[in-house]
């Protein structure tokens, strides 16, 4: 568990959601915002994440769209913790369990309308940090194909997985949807307009039998270069990363 010092009172959407995050260890950004803001889940329908961490994109999505029965799994102890202590700050309840992908939780062993996932980035082999929470949260060890195998399990027919993760990871994470999950949609994330993407959203549907669309890129800030100390996002990511609005339309 994190101390009261180790911990910072973070605000996301602009002070709607605040999240108690450690100062030092992995530290949800805007990933999480994106993925939440890209699953297409309605009211009353239900949604697991995937290695949810202190709970950023969960909470998210809870505050966008009302009435979810959200469920988390997350590894690491001390994050599931902050998870469920974040639910309770901010009235959005998440069923938080801890466990591996390899070996569910028995409670999370059932259908879900969607499963969301942000999974690690970095792989093995490069120079990990010398925070141990932060280089297990980051660190690559179940391949993404085995998130996406995950993921599928969890799915009820039709049901959608919405997946943020790096853009070298694409090629494996596309491979892993068949044969069960089509429908596939990738969204490009540039930082700049003419920048390459270094992230992207992958959604598909269990069971999906339309073509595969690879979308024009969404672009997060202005301008070609960073100007000063400002945010400078674009109206379209403003609507997004601080006023919590969808991410669906590229995907419609």
């Amino acid at each position: 568990m994190f101390a009261g010092d180790q911990l910072s009172d973070d605000k996301f959407l602009c002070g709607r959601l605040r999240l108690l995050q450690p100062v030092q260890g992995y530290r949800a950004a805007t990933d999480p915002v994106l993925l939440a803001a890209a699953c297409p889940a309605e009211p009353g329908q239900s949604v697991l994440d995937l290695g949810c961490g202190a709970g950023a994109a969960a909470l998210c999505l809870g505050h966008r769209v009302p009435g979810l029965a959200l469920a988390g799994l997350e590894l690491q102890p001390a994050y599931a913790d902050l998870a469920r202590r974040n639910a309770d700050r901010n009235g959005i309840p998440v069923e938080v369990h801890e466990g591996d992908l390899a070996r569910m939780p028995h409670p999370l062993r059932r259908d879900f309308d969607h499963v969301i996932t942000n999974p690690p980035y970095y792989h093995a082999g490069g120079s990990p940090s010398p925070i141990a929470a932060r280089a297990q949260a980051m660190q690559v060890e179940t391949p993404l194909s085995g998130w996406v195998s995950a993921a599928t399990r969890r799915l009820r027919p039709d049901g959608w997985l919405t997946l943020i993760c790096g853009a070298d990871g694409l090629p494996e994470v596309l491979a892993a949807l068949a044969p069960k999950l089509g429908s596939a949609a990738v969204l490009p994330l540039a930082a700049r307009e003419g920048r390459p993407a270094l992230r992207v959203i992958v959604q598909a549907r269990k069971g999906g039998r339309a073509p595969f669309r690879l979308l024009a890129p969404f672009v997060i800030h202005e301008g070609p270069t960073h100007d000063g100390d400002r945010e400078s996002y674009t109206a379209a990511a403003n609507s997004v990363l601080r006023d919590g609005a969808a991410l669906l339309a590229p995907f419609r």
